[in-house]
């Protein structure tokens, strides 16, 4: 759609870093003529139409700005990934109580690439919303800030607390590569907005 292309779309700091990196299309796709091809951990196929794309936060800002829509704040991907119905409860997982295992998503390094869009029903949540452990990390406009009451873990202070600088975004959820010991929900990751060597995807919201 030409998206690459269209100023409009783009802060002018994440235009800037893309004419200067020269930013064309997704840092893992790559054309071969008419021909896009994926770049995975070990070779390269024909870009797989069912995979999630990984891009960076400009891109994806980008790209929902051109929907119409913007990405997820923080708050509303919780909502998403763990509210339910009933109003004040939440689950420990988007599918439930259940520990994690294959049947819930891409997690925990059974495989080194993206699964197809709604390969794992079972891991679903309340509101019928897949894929959203695993599968690559989901980029929120959350600026990544500590909560309130905040303080450093004393055996490593600087593992968050050295970002909290107003220049990293809030990913949640996980990738293929993130074990299944860090997909408690508390858990938050967090990069610049132009970086691109990240498993991380997103979705988008209307306000």
């Amino acid at each position: 759609a030409g998206g690459y292309e269209n100023r409009s779309l783009w802060s002018e700091e994440a235009w800037a870093w893309k004419a200067k990196e020269g930013v064309e299309h997704p840092m893992f796709w790559g054309r071969e003529g008419n021909l896009w091809i994926y770049h995975t951990m070990f070779g390269e196929v024909r870009l797989p139409q069912e995979w999630p794309v990984y891009v960076s936060h400009a891109e994806a800002t980008a790209y929902a700005k051109w929907l119409g829509r913007k990405l997820p704040t923080e708050a509303q991907f919780h909502r998403a990934a763990y509210g339910t119905p009933e109003r004040g409860k939440e689950r420990t997982y988007p599918w439930g109580e259940e520990a994690p295992s294959a049947s819930r998503g891409n997690f925990d390094f059974k495989s080194w690439d993206p699964s197809p869009v709604g390969a794992h029903p079972a891991g679903a949540s309340a509101f019928g919303v897949h894929d959203l452990v695993g599968n690559g990390w989901e980029w929120t406009r959350t600026e990544f800030a500590p909560f309130p009451g905040f303080t450093p873990m004393p055996f490593y202070p600087g593992y968050s607390a050295n970002f909290f600088d107003g220049k990293h975004y809030v990913m949640k959820g996980g990738s293929p590569r993130t074990a299944a010991c860090m997909l408690r929900r508390s858990f938050r990751n967090w990069f610049q907005p132009h970086y691109p060597y990240v498993y991380a995807t997103f979705r988008c919201v209307e306000d």
